[in-house]
């Protein structure tokens, strides 16, 4: 059963003789008027209704293993076509993959999902990069960057795609970045001094 809640907006009260005036129900999952938001509440119960063997939520430190070993497999169909450069055939396993991560149920440890989540679109944003969709790239390395910022890879990634669009000086940027979380990652390290190394090149004459 899902939730929702009626009101009649901007109803005003008065004394009146005559039969009452009937509501104007709005039945929204989430109203910001009246502060209530069903959503999360609705998904739950969702759930639960697909699974009546399960009288209630497990702890949170219990993983589906089922769905992460889904994610993990198609995750790794997607590297296997990555190595072979069939990137079209790769952008569509991470994609699955990661369509596939954000089905975890809400009682699941949320760092969990998101380190998931973070690799696969990681790994997309790679493949985006040797397809030369460097504005994908960049939008996948941010994505990666916002659920999971410490983590160097999706810094790299950014620096990967903005070197792709000629953006070296905000390549450095994406890259120091990085280096304040993970000052000795060598990864990082060694790709600051190739773009600074291309920045130090003369423009080519046309």
């Amino acid at each position: 059963m899902s939730h929702s809640h009626s009101h009649a907006p901007g109803e005003s009260h008065s004394h009146s003789h005559g039969p009452a005036q009937p509501q104007q129900p709005h039945k929204l999952e989430k109203c910001s008027t009246c502060d209530l938001d069903y959503i999360s509440l609705n998904r739950l119960s969702k759930i639960l209704a697909q699974n009546p063997n399960l009288k209630a939520p497990p702890p949170n430190n219990v993983i589906s293993k089922n769905l992460s070993q889904a994610v993990n497999n198609t995750k790794e169909e997607g590297n296997v076509f990555y190595k072979l450069h069939k990137h079209k055939d790769a952008l569509a396993r991470y994609t699955m993959a990661a369509s596939i991560a954000v089905q975890r149920p809400p009682w699941e440890n949320n760092q969990f999902m998101r380190e998931e989540l973070s690799t696969v679109v990681s790994n997309r944003s790679a493949s985006y990069c040797e397809s030369n969709d460097f504005i994908s790239a960049l939008a996948d390395a941010e994505t990666v960057i916002s659920i999971r910022r410490n983590w160097s890879k999706g810094h790299f990634r950014k620096a990967k795609a903005l070197v792709g669009m000629g953006a070296l000086s905000e390549a450095v940027e994406a890259l120091q970045v990085g280096l304040a979380f993970e000052p000795n990652n060598a990864e990082l390290g060694a790709f600051l001094v190739d773009v600074e190394n291309m920045m130090s090149k003369p423009l080519p004459v046309s």
